[in-house]
C-alpha cells in the first residue's frame, strides 16, 4: 500500500520542508561529534612510570593528581622524588611541570601542572595553558 501525502501540485513543497529543516540539523550534529571527537581524550591514573616515560601525555594523569590531591601535604623534596626534576622554578612556593598538548579545538600552547607551597608543604595543585 502506498502512502499518498498531498496532491501533485503539493507534493514537492511537501519534501522541501523536512529537507530545510533536518539538512541544518544533520550538520550540526556532525560538527559537535568532530569538535566532541579532537577534543577528547581518556583520563588514566597516575603512574610513576608513565609520567617519566611519556612527557607528552602527562595531561592524561593531570586530573588524578589535582582531583585525587595526590601532592597534597608533601614537601618539594617528595614531589620531585613522585614527578622528577625537570620543572619550572618560578619561586620558593611555586614550580610547574610540562603537560604536554591537550587536545581541543583551539588548543595551540601547551598545558603545566603548577605546585603551590606554603611552609614547605603542598598547598594547591592546578592546571593552566601557558
Amino acid at each position: 500500500m502506498r502512502l499518498k501525502l498531498g496532491n501533485e501540485n503539493n507534493r514537492k513543497y511537501l519534501a522541501i520542508i523536512p529537507t530545510v529543516i533536518l539538512s541544518p540539523l544533520l550538520y550540526i550534529g556532525i560538527i559537535m561529534i568532530w569538535i566532541f571527537s579532537i577534543s577528547y581524550y581518556p583520563k588514566t591514573d597516575f603512574n610513576k612510570q608513565e609520567w617519566n616515560k611519556n612527557k607528552e601525555e602527562r595531561y592524561k594523569m593531570s586530573n588524578d593528581i589535582i582531583k585525587g590531591e595526590i601532592l597534597i601535604g608533601k614537601t618539594k623534596e617528595e614531589v620531585i622524588e613522585l614527578l622528577g626534576d625537570d620543572f619550572y622554578f618560578y619561586d620558593e612556593s611555586h614550580i610547574a611541570y610540562d603537560l604536554g598538548f591537550v587536545p581541543g579545538l583551539f588548543n595551540i600552547d601547551p598545558d603545566v601542572l603548577d605546585i603551590y607551597f606554603e611552609k614547605g608543604k603542598v598547598t594547591k595543585v592546578g592546571q593552566h595553558e601557558t
